[in-house]
């Protein structure tokens, strides 16, 4: 009996559309498939988050006509930094630190120049760190060298976790290398400050909640965004401080390469990212009290953002491996200016 030819080629095309369909459904979005975007973010963003990403999926499914969600993943920065080189698949993070997005490079899952792909060196906004006192000011605080003061109590999130604690040390060597102290005694304010932290929670929310809902505390350090939620929820509790000077805090934003390739997520994580500099997000960010990098969309809107010296860490004269050698390693400064316990 003569075999048909398309029989004896029949295993061969079944083969074939498996390969093809299983090639789509591993790392191509398919027309009309949901798109799922994971955005592992730094703990003080989720407001601002929340409303980003409402205007985006609006924007791009109006446009694009493929439906998108994004889950959110909060926490501690350095936490999240970590959670992410542990296989937590995000397509993108936002978090606080250069140095945390740069880990996460150095795992091999962010692709080098990272920080030259997205306008501004991937910072959609700024920020920097503000004090938040109790109504009425009760002690006095207007400044970093009031923090000296043996009857003030501070609350800081724990650098060692959280972006919030690690801008609050550079933000207090800043002040004092410009008040003009020596290395040694910007050390000492910082050793007696934190010797008056009764709490190091790890994350900037977390600590937000012991100063404000716990009423641990007579000042509390936090990101200018997180200060004006705090006090608008404090329902007339609280008010904030602008010191005189602070650091210049640089929050960046970037694409996980080796998830978005896998997912075929890519295209919509770069159009979710490019969307953070159009002059409607801009907007957002600044109505959430962060400083857009977009100097006329600042300007433009109600957001008040006083005038205070802001002291970027090129000025303090290191790069950021030099910042994590000087105060944040094992062994560093913050261990030693803690090493002899926190006044209780």
């Amino acid at each position: 009996m003569r075999l048909n030819p398309f029989l004896a080629l029949a295993p061969i095309l079944a083969y074939l559309v498996f390969a093809g369909w299983w090639v789509l459904s591993s790392g191509v979005v398919r027309e009309g498939q949901q798109v799922e975007l994971l955005n592992v973010a730094c703990d003080p963003t989720r407001e601002l988050w929340a409303e980003l990403n409402v205007r985006f999926i609006a924007a791009y499914e109006t446009k694009r006509g493929i439906p998108i969600s994004i889950g959110q993943s909060h926490g501690g920065s350095g936490s999240q930094a970590r959670a992410v080189i542990d296989g937590l698949e995000a397509d993108v993070v936002t978090l606080a630190m250069w140095p945390d997005t740069d880990a996460i490079r150095k795992a091999g899952r962010i692709a080098t120049g990272w920080e030259d792909r997205l306008p501004n060196r991937g910072l959609p906004y700024t920020s920097t760190i503000v004090f938040v006192v109790r109504a009425g000011n009760p002690k006095s605080i207007r400044d970093w060298a009031d923090l000296d003061r043996d009857n003030v109590n501070i609350i800081s999130p724990n650098p060692k976790t959280s972006g919030n604690g690690k801008w609050s040390v550079l933000a207090s060597w800043a002040a004092s290398k410009k008040a003009g102290l020596s290395d040694d005694a910007a050390e000492a304010r910082l050793q007696s400050m934190f010797r008056r932290v009764p709490v190091l929670d790890p994350s900037a929310r977390g600590a937000t909640m012991t100063f404000s809902q716990k009423n641990i505390g007579d000042v509390h350090l936090t990101w200018e965004n997180e200060a004006y939620l705090e006090v608008h929820e404090s329902k007339g509790k609280l008010e904030v401080v602008y010191p005189t000077v602070s650091i210049l805090a640089e929050p960046h934003v970037a694409i996980v390469d080796a998830v978005v390739d896998r997912k075929g997520t890519r295209e919509v994580a770069e159009a979710y990212m490019d969307f953070l500099y159009t002059p409607e997000a801009q907007a957002i960010i600044a109505k959430h009290r962060y400083r857009p990098t977009n100097a006329a969309v600042k300007f433009s809107t109600k957001a008040d953002f006083p005038e205070l010296e802001l002291v970027s860490i090129r000025e303090l004269g290191f790069d950021w491996d030099g910042i994590q050698k000087r105060f944040f390693a094992e062994g560093a400064m913050f261990d030693r200016i803690t090493s002899g316990g926190r006044k209780r």
